[in-house]
């Protein structure tokens, strides 16, 4: 009795045969997602104050390598997460690793790069750790994380090289340390391809997913108020383009979740698999517009040298690559069978959206801020009413299908 009640306190993980029932986000969870926030307005404003080449090849990393560390997290405890103390305790070691890895991005100096690798190395351990210690109290998980442990293993051991190198060796090992973290699920499908047919991802995790999205939107919000208040005269004329940049991340935020929130993913690891990599270029594109958003204001005040980044086309192409994140994104999802032909017509008009958008940046040179707002703004509102209006034909066309019972 002694020995059930201390392995109901300490909580062992949740094991991968148990049949999990569908739950709401915890307060965990919610508090895990706080440390996020800081390390994606990181990324951002990196990327911010290194408009070039390298600048943007740096956010991708830290971008990926971020929501790599995110999404196992939230991985491990929507799969072996429970109310004792050890999941609490998993989590708060990895809010302390990333923690200590933003303070390392956020120092200068010569070793910055030096002592940002060990912290990323430190999370790549400690993440390895999180799904090898799961086989200790479950057996049947140790076959199903060895290729996790595994791969870990190998892309922490490049993690390690770059100690010794110098540039260009030391951005390409990062790359293909961050693209081995992300192939386990493709060896799980390859080396146990019926189980991984079974394999769903619950509601819970799909809400963890449009939670973490929200985190992003509000760096984009972030980026409208910092770009404002860079601006030493706020006139009224400032407070139009204000006003509809706002319009605009609503608009966004209204095209995310209403084409992709509450949408369940297809049955099979593949396409869980696929749903949380289209993630990466989805938000990855949203944090670009909140670092245009930044920049956007200021650009349209002062004058500027050809060398200077063009705004205003960073500002199209970030919001043409989150689009097109949502148009992968819905071949990914289940939709019922009456709206599968919805599904189509709404992939095409955030084609033609992304199209237009960029046809755009071939403008924008005689274009003010207002005149690129306005209109950008009007291809997002029809492509909402497009929507809109397909899912009320829809609807109404199946009310005039006759009952064959």
């Amino acid at each position: 009795m002694k020995s059930n009640r201390t392995i109901s306190w300490w909580g062992p993980p949740r094991k991968i045969s148990s049949k999990r029932e569908e739950r709401k986000v915890s307060w965990l969870e919610l508090f895990y997602d706080l440390v996020y926030v800081i390390a994606i307005a990181n990324a951002c404003h990196h990327l911010a104050a290194h408009q070039n080449l390298h600048g943007f090849l740096d956010y991708v990393y830290m971008f990926g390598m971020i929501y790599w560390g995110w999404l196992n997290g939230s991985l491990y405890h929507d799969l072996h997460g429970t109310p004792g103390v050890r999941t609490s305790l998993m989590t708060l070691w990895q809010m302390v690793i990333v923690s200590g890895m933003i303070v390392t991005l956020n120092s200068s100096g010569e070793n910055m790069v030096h002592n940002a690798t060990i912290a990323v190395m430190i999370m790549q351990l400690y993440i390895t750790y999180m799904w090898w210690s799961v086989g200790i109290y479950d057996k049947v998980h140790r076959i199903l994380n060895r290729p996790y442990t595994w791969i870990y293993l190998i892309s922490f051991g490049t993690l390690f090289i770059t100690l010794f190198t110098g540039e260009p060796y030391t951005r390409i090992l990062f790359f293909i340390s961050l693209l081995l973290n992300f192939l386990p699920p493709v060896a799980t499908m390859i080396i146990r391809w019926t189980q991984s047919r079974e394999f769903i991802l619950s509601g819970s995790m799909t809400e963890r997913m449009g939670l973490f999205t929200i985190i992003v939107f509000g760096e984009v919000i972030v980026g409208v108020v910092n770009g404002v208040s860079h601006l030493n005269d706020l006139s009224l004329k400032m407070w139009v383009p204000f006003c509809l940049s706002i319009i605009i991340v609503f608009a966004l935020w209204w095209i995310f979740f209403g084409l992709i929130s509450d949408r369940s993913c297809k049955k099979g690891i593949l396409f869980s698999f696929l749903t949380e990599l289209t993630y990466i270029p989805t938000l990855m594109g949203l944090g670009m517009t909140a670092v245009a958003f930044d920049g956007l204001f200021g650009y349209f005040q002062h004058e500027h040298s050809e060398g200077v980044i063009s705004f205003p086309v960073g500002f199209n192409f970030a919001i043409s690559l989150f689009l097109t994140g949502i148009f992968i994104m819905l071949f990914f999802l289940e939709y019922p069978p009456r709206y599968q032909q919805l599904k189509s017509k709404i992939q095409l008009f955030v084609g033609i959206a992304v199209a237009l958008l960029l046809t755009c940046i071939l403008f924008l040179e005689d274009w003010t801020l207002t005149t690129l707002l306005i209109i950008d703004l009007l291809i997002l509102l029809l492509l909402i009413l497009a929507a809109a209006l397909s899912s009320i034909f829809v609807s109404t066309d199946q009310e005039l299908i006759p009952n064959q019972d």
